[in-house]
């Protein structure tokens, strides 16, 4: 019996489907009538005959007509393939959303078919390689007899699992474990195809290990969190699902019907050697800060207007018809420090899609020519050295931004009441808003020292030079967090200064993103708790919103 999932409302449902003539409309009503039965007020709806709703494509968002069958339209829909090759970072945040699930190419079958060969090849002939018939790190001229490889493998993944800290969020372990699963599948892994497909089980399943964000220092790979998240699949540690919750792995995992995995020769180093904790949020980090430069140009141009800014300074023929000749440098140099930042985004965007297509293994199978290689694709340095790149590039649209929301805050500067709002003295306004963006902007002055140039030797100083990758990584995401910040709240004081400009309109497109923002925060009348407002602005921006065509649309399903 065909199965599809269906999002509807941030929720996720399966429809089963007796018949693939049954239509699309038919799938939307039924997946409609599933989430009004999960809801006690049914999710708000009075009956599914008079929803209104579109629905589309997971990948590509394709709108479906309503009369096509669901055979016709929607043949492998919730799937996204995966080869090792041609993973973008896009790709990957939506797999960390959940929006699709794996399934690998015969092109990617064969080639970890054949590396596995190599391996167990070694096993049978008793080689001494190292990882696979040796001890690891420091213990690498140890041979391991055969009878215990496999114990090997298992204690390898246990006495690595040495994290601290917060467990990832979902969306970021989902997004680390479908990385992995894009590199195993290169084929220079050596991992056979029975436990890659066991893997992918799990990801489908979104059966998701307890992973400390502490604990790696970006060379040999990611040893612990990727230790942590092989811990899971081998039925211990913790493990979470949408269905299960929190529990035991192997309780989790026998709850979706799964088994967990008995590692062989090499497999639990396959599963901890490489750079996806850096690389899978380095994708979330390059991808969000491309949304906020997008959306910062706008909230720019939004200030621009309210401060009764020229234009002309980003004219061939600068002030030809302005009276005022030069504005302050936030505004007048907005396209030249915005510009860069795109090009930092880019650059920082083109290593990182290069590294999660990357085989980052140790050693590497290299199955044509049947033969393995300690190498050291490990390393993370070129992701470290980018992510503290685009930590410090990012970081300039906060600090310009901050400067922006002073000059709307000062009547000095801006012409407006001073902090924005009426009766001052009684009521404070916009004082504080802009203090929190100046706190932001300070913190990210700290974060934005690189990371990556400090190094620590550790395993008895045979991993004696060390990337510190995964804090690039972590420390960037922080930085764009208070970017997005510190803009929402420019966007909240730039749509407030609006108030005091009318009936005078701004352009249109601009008209469009003042009422997104009074869609969800409304005027500034007189105080009142303002941490709800700066919420709600921010997560516009996250959810890009400013940069949508100007216009909230919801779409039910």
């Amino acid at each position: 019996m065909p199965r599809y999932t269906v999002h509807v409302r941030g929720e996720w449902l399966a429809v089963p489907c007796l018949s693939s003539t049954n239509t699309v409309e038919w799938l939307g009503k039924e997946a409609v009538r599933r989430y009004m039965k999960n809801k006690p007020d049914n999710g708000g709806f009075a009956s599914v005959e008079e929803v209104k709703f579109y629905i589309r494509r997971c990948k590509g968002l394709g709108l479906l007509d309503l009369d096509d069958t669901v055979g016709d339209a929607l043949e492998d829909n919730e799937f996204v393939e995966v080869d090792g090759n041609s993973l973008t970072t896009e790709d990957l945040v939506n797999l960390g959303k959940g929006l699709y699930k794996i399934k690998l190419t015969p092109e990617a079958e064969v080639k970890v078919k054949q590396s596995r060969e190599v391996i167990e090849r070694i096993v049978k002939e008793q080689t001494v390689v190292y990882g696979i018939t040796t001890g690891f790190g420091k213990f690498a001229r140890t041979v391991i007899p055969n009878s215990n490889l496999r114990e090997l493998q298992v204690n390898l993944v246990r006495s690595h699992s040495a994290g601290v800290g917060k467990p990832l969020t979902p969306e970021r372990t989902r997004m680390l474990l479908a990385l992995r699963i894009n590199v195993l599948a290169k084929g220079y892994s050596g991992i056979s195809l029975e436990t890659l497909e066991q893997v992918i089980e799990v990801f489908n399943a979104s059966c998701l290990p307890y992973i400390p964000e502490k604990g790696t220092v970006g060379a040999s790979g990611d040893l612990a969190p990727l230790s942590h998240l092989a811990l899971g699949l081998i039925g211990e540690g913790k493990m979470w699902s949408p269905k299960s919750g929190w529990a035991d792995a192997k309780y989790v995992l026998e709850a979706h019907g799964l088994k967990p995995i008995t590692l062989k020769p090499k497999e639990g180093l396959a599963l901890i050697n490489g750079t996806q904790m850096i690389t899978s949020l380095g994708c979330e980090a390059v991808e969000r800060a491309g949304a906020i430069a997008r959306q910062a140009d706008i909230i720019a141009a939004l200030t621009l207007e309210v401060l009764k800014g020229t234009t002309r300074a980003f004219d061939t023929e600068s002030h030809r018809f302005c009276d005022r000749v030069q504005d302050a440098y936030t505004m007048r140099c907005c396209p030249q420090v915005h510009g860069i930042v795109n090009d930092t985004i880019a650059f920082v965007k083109d290593i990182i899609t290069t590294e999660i297509n990357s085989a980052t293994d140790n050693p590497m199978v290299f199955a044509e020519r049947e033969e393995t290689i300690s190498g050291g694709n490990f390393h993370g340095e070129y992701p470290a050295k980018a992510l503290d790149y685009l930590a410090i590039g990012v970081h300039e649209l906060a600090a310009i931004s901050e400067r922006r929301i002073e000059r709307l805050c000062n009547p000095s500067l801006s012409e407006l009441p001073a902090f924005l709002v009426t009766e001052g003295g009684l009521n404070s306004g916009f004082m504080i808003a802009h203090c929190t963006a100046a706190a932001l902007v300070s913190e990210n002055k700290a974060l934005c020292h690189p990371s990556s140039v400090d190094s620590l030797s550790t395993s008895a100083a045979t991993e004696d030079h060390v990337s510190m990758g995964g804090w690039a990584a972590r420390k960037a995401l922080r930085v764009i967090e208070h970017v997005e910040q510190v803009l929402a709240i420019e966007l909240l004081a730039a749509c407030q200064g609006i108030e005091f400009l009318r009936p005078l309109r701004t352009t249109t497109p601009l008209e469009k993103v003042y009422d997104l923002v009074r869609s969800v925060v409304r005027p500034w009348i007189k105080d009142r708790f303002m941490a709800p407002d700066i919420e709600a602005a921010h997560r516009l921006l996250v959810e890009q919103k400013a940069s949508a065509g100007f216009w909230l649309v919801r779409r039910i399903v």
